[in-house]
Formats: structure tokens, C-alpha cells, sequence
């Protein structure tokens, strides 16, 4: 298992144990993950945000990923928001030019 497939295990796991969401399930569609968020009271956005940051820092946790999330749309109680979790680029080859972030010193 990828460290991408193990914070989104771990992500939608850590959701799904939240007291203040009453559903939460991932949808990829054309290739781009979606989460949709019920809230189990009337939250509003800033705190059901702020519950899917909670779950996406701990999932991250240890590993070398990126957040990347925005508000889709809101339909009653039903929140969609896109959420990617992004792998930072690495150099493959040495270009000679003594970067301190060579791939020889690895």
C-alpha cells in the first residue's frame, strides 16, 4: 500500500469515527476524488472544514504529503468537497549544479 492509498485509508477512517460527521464517503469521478460530508447537527462549513483538516493532519502524519482541498457545492445537509492528497515532486538525475537537495546525497 502507497503512502497516498494509507492516508486515505486512514482519512476516511478518521472521519467516519467523528462524532460530528453522521456520514462521510469518497467518490472519484473523471479521475478527481470527491468526499461527501453529512453532518450529524447543523455545523457550518468553517467547522466541518476544519474536521476534515484534523482528519487529513493525522492521516499525513509521518509521511511526506500535501493537503489539497476546496468546497464543490452544499445541498441541504450534504457538504462536497475536492480533496487530493499531493506527493512533493523529487529530482531524479543530478543536474551538476550542487543543489542541496541532490539526488546523490540520498
Amino acid at each position: 500500500m502507497t503512502d497516498v492509498e494509507t492516508a486515505w485509508h486512514l482519512f476516511m477512517l478518521t472521519l467516519n469515527h467523528d462524532p460530528c460527521i453522521l456520514t462521510c464517503y469518497k467518490k472519484t469521478i473523471a479521475g478527481i476524488p470527491f468526499v461527501y460530508v453529512t453532518s450529524s447537527t447543523q455545523l457550518e462549513r468553517k467547522e466541518i472544514e476544519e474536521s476534515l483538516k484534523k482528519a487529513a493532519a493525522s492521516a499525513m502524519k509521518g509521511k511526506r504529503l500535501t493537503l489539497s482541498m476546496s468546497f464543490v457545492r452544499e445541498h441541504e445537509a450534504l457538504y462536497v468537497y475536492r480533496v487530493r492528497f499531493l506527493v512533493p515532486q523529487q529530482k531524479m538525475f543530478c543536474c551538476g549544479n550542487m543543489c542541496t537537495d541532490c539526488i546523490r546525497f540520498q
